[in-house]
């Protein structure tokens, strides 16, 4: 299980006229995170830094790798990238890449300073965003019978399992979201599942 985001955020604050923005990302593998990167080094080219740091619990077909980065960016060694890491660290979370723009507003704030305020800003962004665990389960489309799908809804919440979305046909078409132990739970409590098929297997949920 891990300790992530439930949604992206952004906050911004100004320390002696540089601005500061600060981007939350929820990411699931290290390719995600370079290409967000990518994204933000286009929209904010004009400015002077964008520091980063991310960790991320990547899942392969038999394990889970855990990765960390974190870069300055231009900034004094150890005052932007370090801090951000160390702050994802101490609240416990992962899947997470924290990105923090600055636009430099001709004040020098000294690496007190500049860990301060990037701290600051990726602490503002956090308390906007919802934070959530998550557990490595599997993808299930399965068909019902109309009668099934009360049952099938009220044990979700028993269960675990998560209802993401029904499609109304001949028969009720619902994509779940389970760990394999709670998959077998739902199995065990529904009465007429006419099919099931995993759509993606080993993701976090």
């Amino acid at each position: 299980m891990i300790k992530t985001i439930n949604q992206n955020a952004t906050a911004e604050i100004i320390v002696k006229k540089s601005k500061f923005i600060a981007n939350l990302f929820y990411i699931e593998t290290e390719k995600e995170a370079k290409d967000i990167l990518s994204k933000i080094n286009k929209k904010y080219n004009d400015a002077r830094h964008n520091c980063y740091a991310y960790i991320i619990n990547e899942i392969n077909e038999s394990d889970v790798i855990q990765i960390q980065k974190s870069s300055d960016n231009g900034e004094p060694s150890g005052t932007a990238g370090a801090p951000l890491l160390d702050l994802l660290k101490n609240h416990g979370l992962s899947n997470v890449l924290v990105v923090v723009t600055r636009y430099f507003g001709g004040i020098l704030l000294g690496t007190g300073g500049l860990v301060k305020a990037y701290t600051e800003s990726a602490s503002n962004a956090l308390n906007k965003t919802v934070i959530a665990n998550k557990e490595i389960g599997n993808v299930y489309d399965i068909e019902i019978e109309y009668s099934e799908l009360k049952n099938i809804e009220h044990n979700a919440e028993i269960i675990g399992y998560k209802i993401k979305n029904i499609e109304y046909g001949e028969n009720v078409k619902i994509r779940v979201y389970a760990t394999e132990d709670k998959f077998e739970e739902l199995l065990k409590v529904s009465n007429s599942i006419i099919n099931q098929t995993i759509k993606e297997k080993r993701i976090w949920i």
